[in-house]
């Protein structure tokens, strides 16, 4: 989607995470003229690789009230304002056999005192409630966590930032914050695709690039002490449980088992990473072997469960030189004036924290930004719903909606309306029928939401992600990307597409995931050739 800039803003956002969107969002709501820049794609950091988890905040309340507070009224917002990126499950947090039983009474104490409701129940309530959970547990507490879209989240706010006003830009990396001898100006910019450098100034600079932040801060010469945490996630074939599982203890490796759309996440691990390989996170054996291992303890079911893929996310942690493993460090919100703080004006890093609290960091943020700029206008976004959320569909409009109509409403909300229009019967064909995409989705969100390339498209409608991994639908998605502006780069795309499910399908290429990764091989390499185009170090 070509974007025609201008040349000054009042504001510009770096890093199209949901803090950044959320931030864009915020400022173009009060008024500001803003430009968000993504150096990749949106969500793609730490957004985009976690569990999914709505946080009732219950799992911090024993080490971090602050931060249990803080996502129990996040979590309570974000079901109204976002209801179509929620899944209202609720949670259990089970005892162990091997657990201390003692320590409920703790957790139960402390999720009251962060105003989080902690309702003990029998364990034989719990299995009623949850069959997939392990029967052996001898304690149950019921507190409201719930599945949340990332994805979706992400781009709703981007497209509430568009509609008032933002500008916002995919695929440009920020290479140089342009300073005016106290002060940051603007910034320089490089298209990922073409290698052209922009520069475009504003009043204000904010630094959301989560981990990366810190990389971003030292183009100023100012340092950020960041803890890289990586954490490795495994999703399962289909949907094993129907409530979020925790265990009631002390946070620790694979205690939490979300329910996804079609599929289950168990998570995860946390181990400090250095920042030069965030980039390109990979899941080791023996991470795999450990989410299995304590998986199963949450859900025996799992031990026998399909495996699709696994993947890594770095959360972006403020640094302690005291635990290497990142466990304890808060999840709290970080806020940093770097004129008060490194006596350079025009520039602000917004970090920690988590996505449940995203929008209150952008609150905060924005709080600070028009402080700066004398902009005298009170936060909205807690109170006015995202794009796709405004309001149900009626009972009327879902009864004349096909399988993939109906699929696409889970996705886009009330946003289905712009999907479901009379057109040709092509449209109402399935790109994806794990996922249920049609024509008619692919093309609008290539047409609405700065679809670039095929992992994009991923993001935008799910495309790719069910049980065939993208061995039915690659080849039809690169073909109505042809149809636009991408017909130059469409067999690298499907390459790059195929190579990155790989990626995910590689550390747990067994039984029925290998033999599924081995028939997309024969389908895209023996029969369509893709193999030539993928680079060096890909998919063999």
């Amino acid at each position: 989607m070509d974007v025609k800039l201008k040349n000054k803003y009042d504001v510009i956002v770096i890093g199209g995470g949901i803090t950044g969107a959320g931030t864009a969002r915020d400022c173009a709501m009060r008024g500001l003229s803003v430009l968000l820049i993504e150096r990749f794609d949106f969500a793609q950091g730490a957004t985009g690789r976690n569990h999914g988890l709505l946080h009732s905040g219950a799992r911090y309340a024993v080490t971090d009230q602050e931060s249990a507070t803080e996502c129990i009224q996040e979590n309570m917002i974000l079901r109204k304002i976002a209801s179509h990126c929620v899944d209202e499950t609720d949670g259990l947090f089970i005892t162990l056999p091997e657990d201390d039983l003692a320590y409920q009474a703790t957790f139960v104490e402390s999720c009251q005192r962060a105003g989080i409701r902690a309702d003990i129940i029998d364990p034989q309530e719990a299995k009623i409630l949850e069959p997939a959970v392990n029967p052996s547990l001898i304690g149950a507490v019921r507190i409201p966590d719930a599945s949340i879209d990332p994805f979706r989240l992400t781009v709703a706010n981007v497209v509430d930032a568009r509609i008032h006003g933002a500008d916002v830009i995919t695929y440009h990396e920020v290479t140089e914050l342009i300073i005016d001898q106290t002060r940051v100006v603007g910034v320089k910019m490089r298209d990922q695709y073409t290698g052209e450098i922009r520069e475009v100034y504003a009043d204000l600079t904010i630094n959301a690039a989560g981990i990366w932040g810190m990389l971003v801060a030292k183009m100023a010469g100012i340092t950020v002490n960041m803890f890289p945490a990586k954490g490795a996630l495994l999703i399962f074939g289909h949907r094993v449980n129907n409530m979020v599982i925790n265990r009631c203890r002390k946070p620790a490796n694979a205690d939490i088992l979300v329910p996804d759309d079609n599929v289950c996440v168990i998570g995860t691990t946390s181990d400090r990473v250095p920042i030069e390989t965030c980039d390109d996170m990979r899941v080791t054996d023996e991470e795999v072997e450990v989410l299995l291992t304590e998986g199963a303890q949450l859900a025996p079911a799992l031990a026998t469960t399909r495996i699709l893929r696994a993947y890594a996310g770095v959360r972006p942690l403020v640094a302690s030189d005291h635990d290497p493993s990142g466990r304890s460090i808060s999840r709290g919100i970080v806020t940093l004036d770097h004129a008060t703080r490194d006596g350079l004006e025009g520039f602000v890093t917004i970090t920690g924290g988590k996505m449940m609290t995203y929008r209150l960091m952008a609150e905060m943020v924005t709080d600070l930004v028009c402080k700066k700029l004398g902009v005298n206008k009170a936060c909205e976004t807690a109170t006015t719903p995202l794009p796709g959320s405004e309001s149900k569909q009626s009972e009327e409009e879902l009864r004349t909606y096909s399988f993939a109509d109906k699929a696409a409403e889970g996705r886009h909300g009330t946003y289905t309306k712009e999907i479901v229009k009379p057109a040709d019967e092509l449209d109402e064909a399935l790109v994806c029928e794990c996922e249920g995409v049609s024509v008619a989705e692919v093309n609008y969100a290539v047409n609405s939401q700065h679809v670039n390339n095929m992992i994009d498209l991923r993001r935008r409608t799910r495309m790719g992600m069910g049980t065939c991994q993208g061995q039915l639908c690659s080849c039809r998605a690169a073909g109505l990307l042809c149809q636009g502006n991408h017909a130059d780069k469409a067999a690298a795309d499907l390459a790059d597409f195929i190579d990155e499910r790989w990626k995910g399908m590689k550390p747990v290429a067994w039984g029925a995931t290998l033999n599924e990764a081995q028939l997309i091989t024969m389908v895209y390499e023996d029969l369509c050739g893709v193999n030539q185009f993928v680079k060096e170090g890909g998919m063999k």
